[in-house]
């Protein structure tokens, strides 16, 4: 469920109208709603009563700060993927011991931070990391905790860019080397072993690749436990999808995966960690743009929106599907036309949808693009020098900025000319 409905005719985002936000913040920006946020944390949290459990959200989705401080309140841990994240987390309120540190590039200098705030584990992605890992804890005289990501050569994710536990991706230990990799930690006096993790890849909508990976580390824990490896954590990761609105398949409810998790993980004795991103954040938000122009073509009209692909990248880089509407909503006989909706970005990739039949819109017109909470703000740039746009929080009736527009001025200020080209800018 998400909490963008029409009222008296305009969309809004709880109580707020969305033509209220954008005259006082302007567009484009994004608009998140925290009952949103709420009510997908808590459902998702709620499908795992009765197991030991840790929901790490994952930071990548969606980093805001106040986003962060929302799921902290209700006792989300944190899934990060760089030290920045893990800044973010700690400033946010998350408890270090709820937080666990991924990804296959991790820094000295990151492990450093992370052993310094005394986060939950650290998933290893590599014998070269377990080592780098090693050197660092006992430089500090610290053990690290650690669980091996390992690749259980799964095929998931709605798109290969997203499909992250085939052995031909790059995340996570080969399957064959799992036992030796954990050998190794064993023998090294700054690893403490304290678990498995797994990461399949990202909207998935069906279950059986969770069970099939399920099942794969189920015996290789047993496996594990009998070498003599104290096994106490299984992170599942993430990776169930959510409706994009475009008659695709819809994803099984968090319910029916819990249920799946429960009974296969029944007999393993092990906390059960989580790392849901997309599922949390994903319909949490929109993308609230203008009509700046529509323009004739010789065989479609396109739509011009001043949002762009610098602000929502995933049309672009993934072939993405989001549902757009007007702010307004038409009348019953509204006449219907085609768009090709897209930005002012000069690329021709800057485009949102093709061939859209929507109600004829104009110039001035306010328009969302739908479910935009997650891999939206987080992956947006300042190509062609356009500023990253703001965020809002709404809350009920009210609503605050949580990240703000930055001016020309603001964003060049970070660059310099050299003295031998002249003057400073």
């Amino acid at each position: 469920m998400r909490h963008f409905d029409f009222k008296n005719g305009e969309l809004h985002a709880e109580e707020v109208a969305l033509s209220k936000i954008a005259r006082d913040v302007g567009t484009p920006c994004y608009v998140y709603s925290t009952a949103t946020f709420e009510r997908h944390y808590r459902v998702f949290a709620e499908s795992f009563k009765g197991i030991k459990a840790l929901v790490a959200y994952s930071v990548k989705a969606n980093s805001n700060i106040a986003v962060l401080a929302t799921l902290a309140k209700l006792g989300a841990g944190a899934d990060v993927v760089s030290g920045g994240e893990l800044a973010r987390a700690l400033i946010a309120g998350i408890p270090a011991d709820k937080i666990v540190f991924s990804g296959v590039g991790k820094t000295r200098a990151e492990m450093r931070d992370a052993l310094e705030a005394g986060i939950r584990v650290f998933n290893v992605e590599s014998l070269a990391e377990l080592r780098a890992l090693n050197d660092v804890a006992t430089s500090m005289g610290k053990t690290a905790p650690v669980a091996f990501r390992v690749n259980p050569d799964v095929t998931a994710g709605g798109h290969e860019k997203i499909s992250t536990g085939k052995k031909e991706n790059k995340f996570g230990i080969a399957w064959s080397k799992a036992e030796s990799a954990y050998a190794e930690a064993a023998s090294l006096p700054g690893i403490q072993i304290v678990g498995v993790d797994v990461h399949i890849g990202s909207q998935i909508d069906q279950l059986d690749p969770f069970e099939a990976a399920i099942r794969k580390v189920g015996d290789l824990i047993k496996t594990l436990r009998a070498q003599g490896h104290k096994i106490e954590s299984f992170d599942i990761g993430g990776g169930l999808g959510i409706p994009y609105g475009n008659n695709a398949k819809t994803p099984p409810p968090p319910s029916e995966y819990g249920a799946l998790v429960k009974r296969l993980t029944a007999n393993m004795d092990v906390e059960m960690i989580f790392e849901p991103g997309r599922m949390i954040a994903g319909n949490s938000g929109i993308l609230l743009s203008e009509v700046l122009y529509v323009k004739e073509g010789e065989d479609r009209n396109f739509l011009i929106i001043d949002a762009a692909m610098n602000d929502l990248l995933r049309p672009a880089l993934y072939d993405a599907y989001h549902d757009i509407e007007g702010v307004n909503l038409p009348p019953r006989d509204a006449p219907q036309n085609t768009y090709d909706v897209v930005g002012p970005i000069c690329e021709s990739g800057d485009t949102f949808m093709k061939g859209r039949e929507m109600p004829q819109l104009s110039a001035g017109d306010l328009v969302v693009l739908h479910s935009a909470g997650a891999y939206g703000a987080a992956q947006s740039s300042q190509y062609n020098t356009r500023p990253l746009i703001p965020e809002v929080l709404v809350n009920g009736s009210e609503f605050a900025v949580i990240r703000e527009r930055p001016s020309i001025a603001e964003i060049l200020k970070s660059e310099h000319i050299p003295h031998w080209l002249g003057p400073k800018l």
